[in-house]
């Protein structure tokens, strides 16, 4: 399992990879708000979905050591 910090790590390198000077994200956002090209990221867009996965590692890793130190109580 990955620490905490290699997960921040990972969603880091990939916004700056591929989401800083996103070019469709700039021209949705300019067409139709930021909250449509928002949406849009993460709903439809392969890097969002890449996202989605690494946060539900994170989560993941939240939910194990919440389970942990409940049974350490």
């Amino acid at each position: 399992m990955k620490n905490r910090k290699v997960i921040y790590s990972e969603v880091e390198a990939v916004l700056e990879d591929y989401c800083k000077d996103c070019f469709l994200y700039s021209t949705l956002r300019k067409e139709k708000g930021r909250n449509y090209a928002h949406k849009f990221c993460i709903s439809q867009c392969t890097v969002g979905e890449k996202l989605k996965e690494i946060g539900n590692e994170l989560s993941g890793n939240k939910n194990k050591l919440k389970n942990e130190k409940g049974r350490l109580s």
